[in-house]
């Protein structure tokens, strides 16, 4: 049975959270119209769109370049504005009178990754970076939140940040739904509760994934030049003509790139879902620049924009989207009988392990280590858990020719 239950919060803002609230709230209500007008059609329901892949498809990169909304909320805004247009359709089919969708609510949709509860405040993303306004909550315990958000009965599933003018105040309507029994992780299955694709990311390999697919950034990164040589020819003439071809140069740049992550995205969706995968497994794309110092800022875009394209074209395909920490991921040995760190260990993109002599591709044997890192913290997750029952559940992570669990222990499938 799937039980939800509801909190209503209030929020003890600052004024400085007021006005990236307020502002966040601009932007996101921008997105949701625009979305609206780009799906709507005066002549016919049946030309509305109504497809919210193809609708973010077309639009998710315009919006982020135009708004500084985390992805997930401009996600978000978009989902808000396709459901909208077809409520509107259902009500046209009915013979009543219509009109676009129009947003004026200060209401942002927000979900696990652009907000974290804790038990006194909130985490919300928002276009001044995160703020952590406090929850204002009754006297009387348990309260809702406690009873709901709080209790390991129950799951977050989404809230809603609304703004009321009549009061100046911001509430949270959080969603939540039972864990029934069936939603429990079995005691002893024989499979695993999750199977893992690690990613990691670098320079000379743009992606590289756990079961050793390689995307090499030489193409991406010989266009990235050439687009710049162009630039600087450009710029040299200096008359209006020369100008006039910059803009359109830079537009034209500008839609390569997005189309070529997309592309990488979507291949790195299909290894996840052709290998059975669960879970895709970025590096946490924090302080990126200060770790890869060689990387240049066409490269940084590539990261993010892959991450946040794999994060809304995962879910469709049934597959998670997670991050880890990335700390010596790249100088740790990935053998399972090993895990020797040392910064000798990586010498440019080969790997050798000075305790065991394991050589191999650096970015490949990264990518088992991001993979390994969210395996092991899942599998403990678990066996932590005073629902796992025996203690045994068991995390995968895809390697190229079988499997590795939480622990290291090779499971063979289809090699």
């Amino acid at each position: 049975m799937d039980v939800r239950r509801t909190a209503v919060v209030k929020l003890a803002v600052s004024d400085e959270q007021r006005d990236a609230l307020h502002r966040t709230a601009e932007q996101y209500l921008y997105c949701a119209n625009r979305t609206a007008e780009y799906c709507w059609s005066d002549t016919s329901f049946t030309e509305c769109k109504t497809n919210k892949r193809q609708v973010r498809d077309a639009l998710y990169a315009e919006l982020r370049e135009e708004t500084d909304l985390q992805a997930q909320l401009v996600q978000a805004a978009i989902k808000r504005a396709v459901e909208a247009v077809k409520g509107v359709i259902e009500r046209w089919k009915k013979g009543q009178r219509v009109s676009c969708p129009k947003f004026t609510a200060e209401t942002m949709d927000y979900d696990t990754r652009s907000a974290t509860f804790y038990r006194n405040k909130v985490s919300l993303a928002t276009v001044e970076g995160r703020v952590e306004p406090s929850f204002v909550l009754p006297a009387d315990s348990p309260t809702p939140y406690e009873r709901y958000v709080l209790s390991e009965d129950y799951e977050f599933r989404e809230s809603t940040l609304r703004y009321d003018g009549a009061t100046d105040e911001f509430y949270l309507n959080i969603s939540t739904r039972r864990i029934d029994g069936d939603d429990e992780v079995p005691a002893d299955t024989g499979h695993p509760d999750q199977t893992v694709l690690g990613i990691d990311l670098g320079v000379n390999s743009l992606a590289v994934s756990s079961t050793g697919t390689f995307w090499q950034g030489d193409d991406y990164d010989h266009w990235c030049r050439e687009f710049e040589k162009q630039r600087g020819d450009m710029q040299q003439r200096g008359t209006q003509a020369a100008h006039n071809a910059l803009l359109r140069l830079g537009k034209r740049e500008q839609a390569w790139r997005k189309q070529y992550i997309h592309t990488v995205a979507n291949e790195v969706v299909t290894e996840a879902v052709e290998h059975d995968c669960d879970v895709i497994v970025f590096e946490d794309l924090t302080d990126i620049r200060e770790r890869l110092p060689q990387a240049k800022w066409h490269h940084v875009w590539a990261f993010r924009r892959l991450f946040e394209y794999v994060s809304y074209k995962a879910p469709e395909q049934g597959v998670s989207v997670e991050q880890v920490v990335s700390n010596h991921t790249s100088q740790r040995c990935s053998r399972t009988d090993c895990g020797f760190t040392h910064e000798g260990n990586r010498h440019g993109e080969h790997f050798c392990c000075q305790k065991c002599g394991y050589e191999v591709n650096a970015d490949y044997n990264a990518a088992k280590n991001i993979g390994f890192r969210y395996a092991r913290k899942r599998t403990h997750k678990l066996r932590s858990s005073p629902k796992s029952g025996s203690g045994d559940a068991e995390v995968d992570l895809r390697v190229n020719g079988g499997t590795l669990n939480g622990d290291g222990y090779r499971r063979i499938v289809g090699a």
